[in-house]
């Protein structure tokens, strides 16, 4: 009883929760870590340890496998060319993360967080569209260089009125023909930007060629998101899981595959099972087949249920060794990673301070520098003083000059002035001869007169205005 009533509380705890907070589990949904990708996709190849990637993914896919041209085909979406893939798992490695080839282990994925219509670059040559996998860690821009050069074998080409066919891969061109493409082809660097995700997308060739050249229209088929780790094309849409990636869990946990396996464990592309091939389904109407079919299945699973019966026992200790030899693995692997981990921040610290001596040699190599354009800065400064001195003796020499010959110009008119005035005078005394003559004339007749008369005066003695006459007061 008591088990049973604290199995209700638990039921009725997360009915309540569910009903009270169905926002946030709603939000939580839609982001996923790298263990999506590990999980999802285990059943269908190999996790490996990549000392340059980290984890990366080896499909069980077969000897022919190549990423965006085994099974698939092209169609046009708001974001360009988008690659629809016929494969369960090919929601992920087509549209996150990037390809890469080993001689040894074949086409392997490297997962990343951003999702894209297809992560190829394009090439146009006369007649033919080509176009191959990026490389992990190398930009759009990178590869729209002219000195960038990717390797010929890993570029596809098909003719470009077989462009939009559904079975591409009937129609690709021969190795030896796309090595001559690729010598007179040219890169298409249409791109489109994604506003919403931050991102720039590589869209193809454009859709007014496309359909010049298939002779066929060209619909842009719109994208509608998807709920669960998938896709499909349903009624005119392509139905699309692109959640948005972070590669660590919500609680800060670092994602791990369940199995990882070391290079050299890795079976060879011509070894590999087909568990990831496409599923063929083949429509059929007899009935009776199909009842005969389950009836085998129903009595291989009761003869596979009573083996496991028996079994059991066995099984069970064969599963406990295992799962010790696979604790001991991943210890082993941790202690390996750890020690790698150990090297590379060894080398990480070896490298810093080697950078730090760098640092401190050019610092050292540049105080003579430094203290030399000290020099030549203070020599600088001295030679703008000496400059503006100069400057400022050459203006009181002009402001002096400018004085004198103020002076100069008063003098001058002075002068001016005084000879003006001299020849007033000498105007006026020319004016004045004449009267002078003049007043000269009559006086020269008058002068016998007065001498008469001053002679006369001695002889009277007594003049009533005589001064001595009159007595003292």
């Amino acid at each position: 009883m008591k088990a049973g009533t604290k199995i209700l509380i638990l039921l009725l705890a997360v009915v309540f929760s569910s009903a009270v907070m169905p926002k946030q589990a709603s939000a939580q949904q839609n982001d996923i870590s790298y263990q999506v990708f590990y999980d999802q996709l285990s059943p269908y190849g190999q996790w490996m340890d990549n000392p340059a990637y980290g984890y990366v993914w080896v499909p069980d896919a077969g000897t022919n496998f190549v990423p965006y041209s085994t099974d698939g085909h092209w169609i046009m979406t708001e974001y360009g060319w988008t690659w629809v893939s016929d494969y369960d798992w090919g929601w992920a490695p087509f549209h996150y993360g990037r390809w890469d080839y080993d001689d040894y282990v074949g086409w392997f994925w490297v997962p990343d967080t951003e999702w894209g219509p297809s992560w190829v670059v394009w090439r146009r040559a006369e007649g033919y569209y080509g176009w191959a996998p990026m490389q992990p860690g190398i930009s759009i821009n990178v590869y729209f260089g002219n000195n960038y050069n990717m390797q010929n074998e890993h570029w596809m080409f098909v003719r470009d009125r077989d462009f939009q066919r559904t079975n591409l891969n009937r129609y690709y061109a021969d190795r030896n023909v796309s090595q001559r493409i690729i010598v007179n082809s040219t890169v298409i660097n249409t791109t489109y930007v994604d506003n919403s995700r931050h991102t720039t997308y590589v869209s193809g060739p454009g859709r007014d060629d496309v359909q010049r050249n298939t002779g066929k229209t060209v619909n842009r088929i719109a994208i509608q998101e998807y709920n669960k780790p998938g896709g499909k094309l349903n009624k005119g849409k392509l139905e699309v899981y692109r959640p948005e990636v972070v590669k660590n869990t919500v609680n800060g946990r670092k994602p791990v595959p369940s199995r990882i396996i070391d290079k050299q464990d890795v079976t060879k592309p011509s070894g590999r099972n087909t568990n990831a091939q496409p599923k063929q389904t083949v429509p059929t109407n007899n009935t009776r087949q199909q009842q005969d079919q389950q009836g085998k299945q129903k009595m291989q699973q009761q003869q596979q249920k009573q083996k496991q019966k028996i079994d059991q026992p066995q099984n069970q200790n064969q599963q406990k060794q295992q799962q010790d030899q696979q604790r001991q693995q991943q210890n082993q692997q941790r202690q390996q990673q750890n020690q790698q981990k150990q090297q590379q921040d060894q080398q990480k610290q070896q490298q810093d301070q080697q950078r730090q001596q760098q640092n401190q040699q050019k610092q050292q190599q540049d105080q003579p520098k430094q203290q030399q354009n000290q020099q030549k800065q203070q020599q600088d400064q001295q030679r703008q003083q000496q400059n503006q001195q100069k400057q400022q003796q050459d203006q009181q020499r002009q402001q002096q000059n400018q004085q004198k010959q103020q002076q100069d110009q008063q003098r001058q008119q002075q002068n001016q002035q005084d000879q003006q005035r001299q020849q007033q005078n000498q105007q006026k005394q020319q004016q004045d001869k004449p009267k002078q003559q003049q007043q000269q004339r009559p006086k020269a007749k008058e002068q016998p007169a007065q001498q008469k008369n001053t002679k006369a005066a001695p002889k009277d003695k007594k003049q009533p205005n005589d001064k001595s006459n009159n007595p003292p007061k």
